[in-house]
């Protein structure tokens, strides 16, 4: 997952000088693709990688300069070379990655804090950068279908950006020539952070729970028994809800960016939950148990969306960190595939 929402979390709480860094342009291959970002503050701490290890220091010796600058820089490394004397130590990884590294002064800041309030509320957000003959960024907007607009750019916001968001290149990261206002601009979408909510808190959920929330889910733990639903066993979920099935699941709004799991390992609730859920608005359900139980199910009860049933990926996994590792893998390649087909041709 993109850091972005760490990154935005970051620097809406800490009043720490900060550096923003992001993939702008990628040519041949590499670890990380156009529109993914890191944050380099300037105790040296950092949100976030670029790489797997080879871009990261260099970057970070520049961090001092662009805080008393205040001024954007754009970098090119490049990556093919195996020359030993070149920059990369020979790493080989044949690519040319194209790098611009922001200040986040106090107006960007403010803006960004804009970007996570959108997020937050589930609202995707296109950013669009134009940049100067020296590299820096001259120009950035943001802005969302609606057409909220908000950043720094200079006169009128042109109406062939706008035009981005419904065009087919929408689904494309990364810089491109815009010939309306002669100028190249790095195009990238940010999306809502994914929720999973995981309806069943027993020994099994655990790892799911952990290990959605360290690649960037929302986790929301829901169970009807206390001695389960507790935070000593979650204790990175968001929230835990305590109830039963049509009492939690009335509580909660759901959006096309959620993802659930049934794993109660109680038929009756089971059967409570699969029901309640069809009615919602969700972008995946799974549920935990063999095809036949799943048949029986869902017996008399027509279901208008996909099941995921066995849920997971078809690993041979055994025991339940093998198991969360299947599930989870099967919701990142559900989310990947969506946002492919709602963005791209």
């Amino acid at each position: 997952m993109e850091e972005i929402h760490r990154i935005l979390e970051t620097i809406q709480r800490t009043n720490r000088r900060s550096v923003l860094a992001t993939i702008t342009h990628v040519e041949g291959s590499a670890y990380r693709k156009e529109g993914v970002s890191m944050l380099f503050l300037e105790d040296h701490s950092q949100i976030g990688v670029l790489s797997a290890g080879c871009l990261e220091a260099e970057l970070s010796s520049h961090v001092a300069d662009i805080l008393e600058s205040d001024v954007s820089r754009s970098f090119v490394f490049d990556m093919q070379t195996t020359d030993p004397l070149s920059w990369g130590e020979a790493t080989g990884c044949g690519g040319i990655v194209h790098v611009t590294m922001e200040p986040v002064h106090d107006v960007f800041r403010d803006h960004l804090c804009t970007l996570k309030h959108f997020l937050d509320h589930q609202i995707e957000v296109m950013l669009i950068k134009r940049y100067g003959s020296d590299g820096s960024v001259t120009d950035y907007g943001f802005f969302t279908r609606d057409r909220q607009l908000f950043g720094e750019w200079r006169g009128e916001f042109p109406q062939s950006l706008f035009d981005l968001m419904s065009s087919e290149d929408s689904c494309r990261s990364g810089k491109r020539y815009i010939s309306s206002i002669q100028s190249d601009v790095f195009v990238h979408t940010y999306y809502p952070k994914p929720r999973l909510i995981i309806f069943g808190a027993g020994p099994d959920a655990r790892p799911l729970s952990a290990f959605a929330a360290a690649t960037g889910f929302s986790v929301i733990v829901s169970d009807w028994r206390p001695a389960l639903c507790d935070r000593r066993y979650f204790p990175e979920a968001e929230s835990l809800l305590l109830g039963f099935p049509e009492e939690t699941i009335n509580t909660m709004e759901f959006t096309p960016f959620d993802y659930a799991v049934v794993m109660t390992h109680n038929f009756v609730r089971d059967q409570q939950l699969v029901r309640l859920l069809s009615e919602r608005q969700l972008c995946y359900l799974g549920i935990l148990g063999s095809k036949n139980r799943t048949e029986r199910l869902l017996t008399g009860e027509p279901i208008s969306m996909e099941v995921h049933s066995p849920v997971g990926l078809a690993i041979r996994a055994e025991g339940p960190e093998e198991i969360a590792v299947s599930i989870l893998a099967e919701i990142i390649l559900t989310l990947r595939n969506r946002k492919a087909r709602s963005r791209c041709p």
